[in-house]
């Protein structure tokens, strides 16, 4: 018997798995990055962005029970790949003037990754018909968004020179 071909729905479930492991993956690895940072305004942003991935959450198993489906994570070995990386930095650098700028730049790697997939997942909910899903991972969007742009400015701002003054 043939294998039936894999339609969107599946690739859109799937995707939302991956995304739905990678915020909680977030969610526990922000603290570390907050306690790691030295600048008060970088603890800052990783607190602030440490709530909204916690809203973030919610709204992927609001999207979860749009399709019937139970809230469930598969492992995002990207996010896993980002997360360590940030691990590595904050190890390697840990005291040096540089450390808040590998933070940021880790941080902003996430953004990136969430970014790409939030905008894919809108487009095959759109396509799929999905409407309430489709309202739910915009707001996660722009959330995504705005936390990028925070953190260029907290870059361009102040850690990037204070990396290269030191």
């Amino acid at each position: 018997m043939a294998k039936e071909p894999k339609k969107l729905e599946e690739l859109f479930h799937d995707t939302l798995k991956d995304i739905y492991f990678a915020e909680k993956k977030i969610l526990s690895t922000l603290p570390k990055m907050q306690k790691a940072a030295q600048s008060e305004e970088l603890k800052a942003a990783f607190e602030k962005h440490h709530a909204e991935t916690q809203g973030q959450i919610d709204r992927l198993e609001q999207v979860f029970a749009v399709i019937e489906k139970k809230p469930q994570g598969k492992t995002c070995a990207a996010i896993v790949g980002i997360t360590d990386e940030g691990a590595e930095i904050m190890e390697e650098y840990k005291g040096s003037p540089a450390l808040d700028a590998g933070l940021l730049g880790a941080a902003q790697a996430v953004e990136h990754y969430e970014i790409a997939r939030y905008g894919t997942l809108i487009a095959w909910a759109e396509e799929l018909g999905l409407d309430d899903a489709v309202s739910l991972l915009e707001e996660t969007l722009e959330e995504e968004e705005a936390t990028d742009e925070a953190l260029t400015e907290i870059a361009k701002t102040a850690i990037n020179q204070q990396a290269q003054a030191a």
